[in-house]
């Protein structure tokens, strides 16, 4: 099989707001030029772990990278690489885009549903799809027979030598248990409080933000005028209660504390999230070298593990 694609939602969305996205994906999503952007509340949220993470902007980084090697290596073997479709800088969503719960500027419009999937963002996934059709001769040039061979092992070794990638699935941990942690604390129990008791006096009954998006009622091809009602709501009484502020100070709190106590892991992990980019970023500056006319000078060779 292929590598694993990137999508437009981090590993950190899959611990909120799931149902909702999940009902989304059952409906192939509309170029949507017009959408309103996130909040500024969500664009400059960040948080200390976000260092040892990959943005999605970083996982399309290497990938584009990762892709301009592979049509190299399919053109020596005789074949043609189609590559994947660059993703706009802005389609990309803030790494902690619905943390906390809805985010405004999305739930003005599309209640609990996210927002449809800008046009590069949609090119680049029909362009993973149509790889599941590749055929055979041309899929197992470029994935091996395990799907982790071929061109795509070799890339990998051209593009960063031994070294592994970051232990994501490590940080999903340590970021799910600071959002729990956090969660317990006194301030943002109290601040859960005020949002419970401001959906209340609007007519609404949901224990946390979470429950309200992750509604059965909402698994629906389009938001209903409940649901939007609803999520309207929601953001407007996490403004009163200042929730995503509240949570947000809480949360970093605990996240310096699981840095503290992890300090070996994440700088493992951040030094090889760093030379992913860094080589990465040395591929695509030649590539775009070599489309101006310069002289192309091949990347380093090495070994590494696939996407």
């Amino acid at each position: 099989m292929p590598p694993s694609r990137a999508r437009t939602t981090t590993a950190l969305a899959l611990l909120l707001l799931t149902t909702a996205a999940c009902t989304a994906a059952e409906h192939e999503p509309a170029p949507a030029p017009h959408s309103p952007p996130v909040s500024r509340q969500a664009r400059q949220l960040r948080l200390p772990l976000d260092a040892y993470a990959s943005t999605m902007a970083e996982t399309h980084l290497v990938e584009d990278a990762q892709e301009i090697l592979m049509r190299r290596c399919m053109k020596d073997r005789g074949m043609e690489w189609k590559t994947l479709p660059r993703v706009a800088d802005q389609d990309t969503e803030p790494p902690n885009l619905r943390r906390y719960g809805a985010d405004e500027a999305e739930a003005v419009r599309h209640g609990y549903h996210p927002r449809p999937d800008p046009p590069s963002v949609i090119r680049r996934s029909r362009a993973w799809d149509a790889r599941e059709t590749l055929p055979a001769v041309v899929r197992r040039a470029a994935y091996g027979p395990s799907g982790k061979g071929g061109c795509l092992k070799a890339t990998d070794r051209q593009l960063v030598g031994d070294t592994a990638p970051p232990d994501y699935h490590a940080f999903n941990q340590l970021t799910g248990t600071a959002l729990e942690t956090s969660r317990r604390t006194p301030e943002v129990r109290d601040a859960l409080r005020g949002w419970r008791t401001c959906m209340a006096k609007a007519g609404f009954d949901y224990p946390d933000p979470y429950a309200a998006a992750g509604s059965e009622r909402w698994e629906t091809a389009e938001p209903t005028p409940a649901e939007l009602a609803t999520a309207r709501a929601d953001v407007t009484c996490q403004k009163s209660a200042k929730l995503v502020t509240v949570w947000a100070a809480a949360e970093t709190r605990v996240q310096h504390r699981v840095i503290r106590q992890n300090a070996d892991r994440l700088h493992e992990a951040k030094a090889r999230k760093d030379r992913w980019l860094a080589a990465a970023r040395r591929v695509l500056k030649r590539a775009a070298e070599g489309r101006g006319g310069r002289r192309h000078v091949q990347a380093p060779r090495g070994g590494g593990p696939g996407r």
